[in-house]
């Protein structure tokens, strides 16, 4: 058995991390009474940065 480190990370670091690699979130919430549906919700979200080798999909920001 092996002992793993607790290792702490800077909010600012793992925002880094995030942005150079892409993180992609996906998610669906419904509202739900009496088996009836009256709201659904879906989330479809990429996040990740621009820079010169990954140009930004609106053009003309820089």
């Amino acid at each position: 058995m092996t002992v793993i480190e607790r290792r702490e990370v800077a909010l600012v670091d793992l925002l880094d991390r995030l942005l150079a690699g892409g993180v992609v979130i996906t998610g669906d919430l419904t509202l739900r009474i009496a088996d009836v549906d009256l709201v659904r919700i879906d989330l479809n979200a990429l996040i990740s940065s621009v820079n010169a080798q990954v140009p930004s999909p609106w053009g003309g920001i820089e």
